[in-house]
């Protein structure tokens, strides 16, 4: 033990001696209010000698060393102020107590600075082993130490057993920083305590504290969505004028929904949120007006991945859609689920397990759902699919239809603009007279028509050459045209 005291002296010492150094050599914040890599880098710096000093103390009162009637909460974290580091400007926003940002200053350790986490590598002389309670893995191809969430859960509650309560609330999936995947608990094997998982930040995170690159989620078991995008602009959208009407009622919650719910006060007589459902047959648009919508807002739209959603094992289907909903609950996404009867569809009566599973899994999306504070789009071919008790909970049922031949007309223009060069003998107001086409079908023959023409080694398209591409695309449905 008495190695153990002299090796806390020493850290205390090299902590405060460095903190000084450090301290002097503070860059100011640039003028134009962005903060430099190397400021970055220092702020990490500087949490992290927070962190070792905290460590210290910690350990120092838990094993009652000289100095253990202090307590850790008397070492000032480093000072927050606005633009001076993108961490800084994160913990600011993010409103992070000081038990949540020892923890961010933790995962961040191993990286930045593993030193800080040295004095866990302290022997238990009564036992001469490494201290159960601290801990933490090792591994080959690092000779630090690596936290886990017993880590964490020992530097709030060792000294204080009713803040175990903190770590329970820090390591949840729904808490901001697991859901924003700013940290992870790596999952153990069956049978381990659920904290001995390593304790981490996430890389992607990491670059953004030093770089300011914000890297998107990436699509995986525990994010199963990706982003949305179109090239097109709203002006480009082309629907009936009364699937418009709908649309632009979705598009002015996105807007002003927040001064909706808060300075209207709406927020007291309805859940927060928007829920839509759009449905029509393939090709009229939904999942191009779905991105649309993002766009115009500014907002992410997330098109939720349904393969990695559904697992046949029970439970699985439901972890996946919480964590998926836990992560979009802290921004302004619209997560929009294509051909969403096959999750939504029409309960069964509960004649065996798997029909009792699938009617669970319904009422816990409908759950999920209503409490979502976000937006939710449900696409589907076919609104008869879908149960009645699910449409009921949403705001918007919009019926996307073929377009009429006005809408048609402006669809293939819009198609072969900047595209190609026209021919004389082209007329799209008699092809979108006679042709009941949709967008997703106009588009289909444009590029069947713009490979015709390379293969003949022009950029010139003949009106024969639409007809025959329609006709292609027609007999996809077993439709003739003369």
């Amino acid at each position: 033990m008495r190695g153990l005291a002299e090796s806390n002296a020493l850290t205390e010492s090299h902590v405060l001696n460095e903190s000084h150094v450090v301290a002097d050599l503070r860059p100011t914040s640039d003028p134009s209010g962005c903060s430099s890599a190397e400021q970055n880098i220092l702020a990490l710096y500087l949490e992290t000698g927070w962190l070792m000093q905290v460590i210290s103390q910690v350990i120092c009162s838990y094993l009652k060393q000289e100095g253990h009637e202090h307590h850790w909460l008397e070492i000032e974290p480093p000072s927050l102020e606005p633009g001076s580091s993108l961490y800084a400007d994160c913990l600011i926003e993010w409103q992070l107590n000081t038990f949540e940002r020892l923890a961010l200053a933790l995962v961040i350790a191993p990286t930045i600075r593993p030193d800080a986490l040295d004095y866990f590598f302290g022997l238990n002389g009564m036992i001469d082993r490494p201290f159960t309670e601290f801990g933490g893995v090792t591994d080959k191809a690092f000779g630090g130490f690596l936290p886990t969430g017993q880590t964490l859960n020992f530097l709030l509650s060792a000294n204080n057993p009713e803040w175990h309560l903190h770590t329970r609330n820090i390591l949840c999936s729904k808490h901001r920083l697991m859901a924003e995947q700013v940290t992870e608990l790596l999952p153990v094997e069956a049978g381990l305590p659920r904290w001995s998982g390593v304790y981490q930040l996430s890389d992607q995170w990491l670059n953004y504290f030093i770089t300011g690159e914000r890297k998107r989620p990436e699509h995986s078991t525990s994010f199963p969505a990706h982003l949305l995008e179109t090239p097109l602009s709203w002006e480009e959208l082309v629907l009936d004028y009364r699937v418009m009407d709908k649309i632009e009622e979705i598009r002015a919650w996105l807007a002003h929904g927040k001064t909706l719910m808060e300075e209207w006060q709406l927020s007291h007589k309805v859940k927060p949120g928007y829920r839509a459902v759009f449905s029509g047959p393939p090709g009229t648009g939904k999942t191009l007006t779905a991105a649309l919508l993002g766009k115009s807002t500014g907002r992410d739209v997330y098109r939720v991945d349904l393969s990695m959603v559904v697992s046949k094992y029970i439970g699985e289907t439901e972890k996946n859609l919480s964590r998926l909903f836990d992560a979009a609950s802290y921004k302004e996404w619209i997560l929009f689920f294509d051909e969403g009867d096959a999750l939504f569809g029409k309960r069964t009566e509960a004649s065996s397990s798997n029909d009792r599973h699938a009617n669970q899994l319904t009422g816990y999306l409908l759950q999920k759902i209503e409490d979502f504070p976000g937006t939710v789009i449900i696409a589907t071919n076919l609104k008869s699919n879908m149960d009645e008790a699910f449409t009921r909970r949403f705001q918007s049922m919009v019926q996307f239809t073929i377009p009429g031949p006005e809408e048609r007309l402006q669809l293939w223009h819009n198609a072969f603009r900047g595209v190609c060069e026209l021919d004389a003998s082209v007329d799209f107001t008699e092809v979108a007279e006679k042709f009941e086409m949709a967008g997703g079908q106009i588009i289909n023959v444009l590029r069947q028509c713009a490979l015709t023409a390379i293969r003949r080694g022009e950029r010139v398209v003949y009106q024969d050459d639409i007809l025959d591409s329609i006709r292609q695309e027609f007999r996809k449905e077993n439709k003739l045209i003369v």
